[in-house]
């Protein structure tokens, strides 16, 4: 009998590994035989610990195990009958059956180790194609797909690719930027733990596009099991050739500086140094890493590359709306019932992903604000709950789509006091090269408390406008610059929260 239970660190952190040792030590005491598949998760987190059992020719589920349901869950599998755990055929779940996974098609089902599970399950195929095309056709091919770097402003990934291809120079970088630090954010975090060959399947395929000979993963240091994962995986992939001279990999773990998820920081403190951010141009694709031409794209970004290799950057286009092509795999976090990641296509509307999937609030009062792309992130009002997840919409609406963390809140949220926690987020997190990011930061702060005190409350809004406005026009990197957003929308969406008395 083979189980499948996550290895995954949010199944770890509410008792998975504990469920694993019991189903170990009671099978043994019965002389049963059990082979256990530590995998990733689903990311159906209201269900962790989520265990499998591969029975009658599909996976059957059984879920929010404790160890004590251990005894009577292994009577139910090798003598029949039911358990209250139970919920059917994984696969056939409505949670999973309306997604279209493509990134994450792996992640829940094989263990993350095993060559053999990757390559069973469609592992490698992007690359066979992508070593019967030229450097250039590679480049196409992600052009064609429409892909756009899934963080961020959502920069086109072929043109910076094609960028960086065609800069001279003969040592050129891939760098993964999985310094996943967004509030409500977890999608590259459950990859790296998942699948993490496939991240290193799309990196590979990166560097024969741009001539790369070396790549880094910059993890951020909160994660430690996705970097014992990523270690292991690329171990292995040096013994099977994959990596090696003609192209390698290390790990770089971060020291939890937010700043570094900003590609120049980043760079800078892969090259040892603090980590503060560069003035553009240079751009990274011509003087990036040591000064060489370098791609810098996200973890979601390079772990789409594969299927879109497979299967051609037209299938991948087909998908989505708009400009936005392709799927997205979103993160539904906050005050919100079946929170959990979701990959879906581009374009699903706020009030689809929080009410059919993710079914409303945890605490059953109404939706007031969802906040979408992180703690910079605008937040959305009841009112624009139909706008769709697509990046030219949420820009349209004064938001940023950056990497699809979605944070829900009811009606008792204070507005304001979220508005000076963006004040305050920035302040604490900046680098502080430039004077509008490390002083307007600060200054939004002092004035917001004076707001909440009733003192002179127009005019010192009035100044958080203003604030906001330099923040915008001369922060040197977005974690100035998009601060304003947060604020902006609370203030236009939800005046009353700054004027009434506290």
């Amino acid at each position: 009998m083979k189980l499948f239970i996550p290895a995954d660190a949010s199944a770890q952190s509410v008792g998975a590994d504990e469920v694993a040792q019991r189903f170990t030590a009671e099978a043994t005491a019965r002389g049963r035989q059990v082979t256990i598949v530590r995998t990733g998760s689903r990311g159906l987190f209201w269900l962790e610990p989520l265990v499998e059992v591969d029975q009658d020719g599909g996976r059957h589920g059984f879920a929010n195990v404790r160890p004590d349901d251990v005894p009577g869950l292994l009577e139910t599998v090798f003598g029949g009958g039911t358990h209250s755990t139970a919920i059917g055929h994984v696969d056939s779940h409505p949670a999973l059956a309306r997604q279209q996974r493509l990134t994450f098609a792996r992640v829940g089902v094989i263990d993350p180790l095993s060559l053999d599970d990757f390559r069973a399950n469609g592992g490698f195929e992007g690359w066979a194609r992508a070593q019967h095309l030229s450097p250039e056709n590679i480049v196409d091919e992600v052009t064609a797909s429409g892909l756009r770097g899934r963080g961020g402003a959502g920069f086109p990934c072929g043109l910076k690719w094609k960028t960086a291809a065609s800069a001279p120079g003969a040592r050129k970088y891939v760098v993964c930027n999985a310094d996943e630090g967004d509030s409500g954010t977890f999608a590259d975090r459950m990859l790296m733990e998942g699948d993490p060959f496939l991240l290193l399947e799309g990196m590979r395929i990166a560097a024969r596009a741009v001539g790369a000979t070396h790549g880094f993963i910059y993890v951020r240091s909160e994660y430690p099991r996705a970097v014992q994962v990523l270690r292991r995986a690329i171990a292995l992939l040096r013994e099977s050739r994959f990596l090696g001279p003609a192209f390698d990999v290390e790990v770089r773990v971060g020291a939890g500086a937010y700043v570094c998820g900003e590609e120049t920081a980043l760079l800078e403190s892969l090259e040892g140094k603090r980590g503060q951010v560069r003035p553009k141009p240079p751009l990274p694709a011509h003087e990036g890493l040591f000064g060489k031409p370098t791609v810098v794209n996200n973890v979601l970004t390079l772990a789409a590359v594969p299927w879109i290799l497979e299967h051609g950057g037209a299938a991948y286009a087909a998908l989505g709306m708009a400009r936005s092509k392709g799927t997205m795999p979103i993160q539904l976090a906050g005050n919100v019932k079946y929170g959990g990641l979701y990959e879906l296509p581009l374009g699903v509307t706020l009030r689809q992903l929080v009410f059919d999937f993710g079914g409303g609030t945890a605490s059953g009062r109404p939706v007031r604000a969802v906040q979408v792309g992180g703690p910079l992130g605008a937040y959305f009002p009841a009112k624009l709950l139909d706008t769709p997840l697509d990046y030219e919409a949420m820009a349209s609406n004064g938001g940023i789509l950056g990497h699809a963390g979605v944070v829900v809140f009811d009606d008792t949220v204070d507005l304001a006091r979220q508005a000076r926690f963006a004040f305050e987020f920035c302040a604490l997190e900046s680098c502080g090269k430039c004077t509008p990011c490390r002083i307007g930061s600060t200054r939004g702060v002092e004035v917001l408390d004076q707001v909440a005190r009733g003192v002179d409350v127009e005019k010192n809004l009035a100044l958080v406008k203003d604030l906001c406005t330099v923040l915008t026009d001369a922060s040197l990197c977005a974690l100035g610059g998009l601060t304003p957003l947060p604020v902006l929308s609370a203030l236009q969406h939800f005046h009353e929260d700054f004027t009434r008395r506290r």
